[in-house]
């Protein structure tokens, strides 16, 4: 069977790893498997897979512990990464977003579910993959061009400030995936810049209106995010 990606899936449970496993391999998944987030990350590094899967709760290394080593670590800070949680509080799902984590799924989940979840995560990588030679990066009817500093939407030539088009470049780099406030303000504005709690809200109004984009998301309490 043609390999589809690699994953490695995280959890103290056998019967987890077995039964997440089997149905990851059957779609055509390359899957290793860790016990504790400390043994997922030193393989995380060795191996270096497209998607970990995390479980939260696990002896010796939490999930979100593992998942921030994984965001410092150079050579793990782009990889896509899901928690695998049977919590179901909002603070819990936060927490795993504020971490470094694209997405989260319940542990109860049916297997179509997950593999549709999965499918997703890996059309992410595909679809915002750009055009080096020209510096564009074409998202459906979306057209940003880095080099020109301007937008195409729906066949309207915008040419955005440039803080908006960073916040829509970040945004647009790993679509689907939830932005924390901390992050944004980080990456667009560096440690060393105060702003006030809501320039980023103020950017992200300013941003909508001027380009004329609804799939720009607030995820309420977290941060934002850009839907396919």
């Amino acid at each position: 069977m043609e390999q589809n990606g690699s994953i490695l899936l995280v959890d103290d449970e056998d019967d987890i790893l077995e039964f997440l496993g089997y149905n990851l391999r059957r779609e055509g998944y390359t899957v290793h498997t860790a016990k504790d987030g400390l043994d997922a990350f030193e393989k995380a590094k060795e191996i270096l897979p497209q998607l970990v899967i995390l479980d939260i709760m696990m002896p010796r290394m939490d999930g979100i512990e593992a998942c921030r080593l994984m965001r410092r670590e150079p050579s793990l800070s782009k990889i896509l990464i899901m928690f695998l949680t049977a919590r179901s509080e909002d603070y819990k799902q936060i927490e795993g977003l504020e971490s470094g984590a694209d997405d989260y799924i319940n542990k109860t989940v049916k297997p179509a579910v997950l593999l549709s979840k999965v499918k997703a995560m890996f059309r992410r990588v595909v679809n915002s993959t750009d055009d080096v030679n020209n510096n564009r990066i074409t998202l459906g009817e979306l057209v940003i061009d880095r080099e020109r500093y301007i937008i195409i939407h729906r066949g309207r030539e915008i040419v955005l400030p440039r803080k908006e088009f960073e916040l829509l470049l970040l945004l647009t780099s790993k679509p689907g995936k939830v932005f924390s406030r901390e992050e944004i303000f980080h990456i667009i504005w560096g440690n060393k810049v105060i702003v006030g709690d809501r320039t980023i809200d103020v950017h992200i109004r300013k941003l909508r209106e001027l380009s004329g984009i609804s799939r720009i998301v607030t995820v309420k309490g977290v941060g934002y995010k850009f839907e396919l």
